[in-house]
């Protein structure tokens, strides 16, 4: 099951509400089942670097089904997935990836956010994750 791009724009516009919420310019990234991006905004005055680690936090979540915080929890020195970041033509492991599920808890894609400090791109990732 993918997401639908009616439900990553759903995603997209309540990430964008929590944005402003928190007065802050976000890239918003929306991918499906299989890593693909769906629908991507970049609000207005966003950080261009933030674009390219919005999508890649997007499919780090997907890729793995777990925040992206999570894994880099799991990626320090010493961590059973140290290094990981390196893979997959690389990883984002700190906070703003998060897996999107339907009604019937299936990961049906995932939402990266880039632009702000990772407290906030995780508040607006989830803001965006449970509007499905």
């Amino acid at each position: 099951m993918n997401i639908t791009l009616d439900q990553a724009e759903k995603a997209i516009a309540a990430a964008k509400k929590k944005a402003v919420a928190i007065d802050t310019k976000m890239n918003i990234a929306i991918v499906d089942a299989g890593a693909n991006l769906v629908a991507f905004a970049r609000m207005d005055g966003a950080w261009l670097g933030s674009l390219d680690i919005s999508i890649k936090k997007a499919k780090t979540a997907r890729f793995f089904d777990m925040n992206t915080g999570v894994v880099g929890e799991l990626s320090q020195p010493g961590g059973s997935l140290y290094n990981i970041e390196h893979s997959n033509n690389g990883l984002i492991t700190f906070p703003g990836g998060i897996p999107i599920k339907n009604s019937k808890d299936e990961i049906i894609g995932a939402i990266g956010v880039s632009g702000s400090a990772v407290e906030n791109d995780h508040a607006v990732a989830e803001a965006g994750a449970t509007s499905i």
